[in-house]
């Protein structure tokens, strides 16, 4: 694996989630396989468990981690070829990315979209220069259209929760939220269920809530929730803005917010959700702080998702 920053970057998910769950039985197995080597790891938007399981992941490992807040602690970077830098930024991608390649042994990079330009937010234009830019491999700790880390946790997630041998029915459930958020779990999830082909899965939204073909296509995609929750085993539960009038709200409607009455519909499922959420606007106290959610075991499992992918690269890189 030279770098990870979709599912594509991934030549067998299954080995992966094995690999990761070796690492949850085992944390320390190969506690010498990063010894003095260093992952940079920049973050142009904040985060939490993101930020402190890649920590722990890779001193697991044996390397050292450092931690950069690009946007608070260093200078504005530029990210335009040929860009004339007469405003706000001061330092080019070209100039500081191969600099971080001789400071580090793997770059991490955590980035946003603006919500206001599709074009642009799905050009991948951040993380595409630092890979071109750093010579070194690159992880993606989210980008303005996919989060790897987050979705491989949830199919290690799956995995260990799942013992039945049948395939699990998996429903991924629009949420309501107060403001506009990426599509990047929601494309990242369903990029990574349907390249796993390992479940039945189905995407319910309302109308004009679409995601990208390119990422739910072997998806069934219906605007009933009640008809998707029926008999699912799993729940994700996740709040996107519209992708065709990019990054817009166009309802809120808490019809759609998940309950127990709605469970009922469902094979007794486990929730799921990335978090951080809004209680009782995405999902409800009694789902969250009752026996159907998982979201502490999922948010646990972020360690493993790194450590797996970090080992991945350190042993093919060398």
């Amino acid at each position: 694996m030279k770098n990870f920053v979709s599912v594509h970057d991934v030549n067998n998910i299954d080995t992966l989630v094995q690999r990761a769950l070796a690492y949850k039985s085992d944390p320390f197995a190969d506690k010498s396989l990063g010894a003095n080597k260093r992952i940079g790891c920049l973050f142009l938007n904040p985060s939490m468990r993101t930020r402190l399981s890649t920590q722990i992941a890779a001193q697991n490992l044996g390397m050292e981690p450092i931690i950069f807040n690009v946007g608070s602690e260093g200078w504005m970077l530029e990210f335009e070829e040929e860009a004339i830098m007469s405003g706000t930024t001061v330092e080019h991608v070209k100039d500081a990315a191969p600099i971080f390649g001789k400071y580090f042994d793997i770059l991490a990079i955590r980035t946003f979209p603006s919500l206001k330009n599709r074009e642009d937010d799905y050009s991948e234009l951040y993380i595409k220069q630092f890979i071109r830019y750093a010579g070194i491999p690159v992880v993606s700790l989210e980008s303005a259209t996919l989060h790897p880390l987050q979705s491989l946790t949830d199919i290690i997630t799956i995995t260990e929760a799942f013992k039945e041998k049948r395939k699990p029915k998996i429903v991924l459930s629009w949420a309501p939220h107060v403001k506009p958020l990426p599509q990047c779990v929601a494309n990242s999830f369903s990029q990574w269920v349907n390249a796993w082909g390992k479940a039945d899965f189905v995407i319910t939204h309302p109308e004009d809530y679409e995601l990208n073909t390119d990422f739910t296509k072997g998806a069934v995609i219906t605007h009933n929730q009640n008809e998707a929750l029926k008999d699912a085993d799993f729940v994700y539960v996740k709040n996107w803005s519209t992708y065709t009038d990019y990054g817009k709200i166009y309802e809120s409607d808490p019809k759609w917010m998940l309950t127990n009455k709605k469970l009922e519909l469902t094979n007794n499922a486990k929730v799921m959700h990335c978090l951080p959420v809004r209680r009782n606007v995405e999902l409800s106290d009694e789902i969250l702080d009752g026996p159907n959610s998982i979201v502490t075991l999922e948010a646990s499992n972020r360690v493993w998702a790194a450590q797996a992918v970090l080992a991945e690269i350190l042993k093919s890189n060398g």
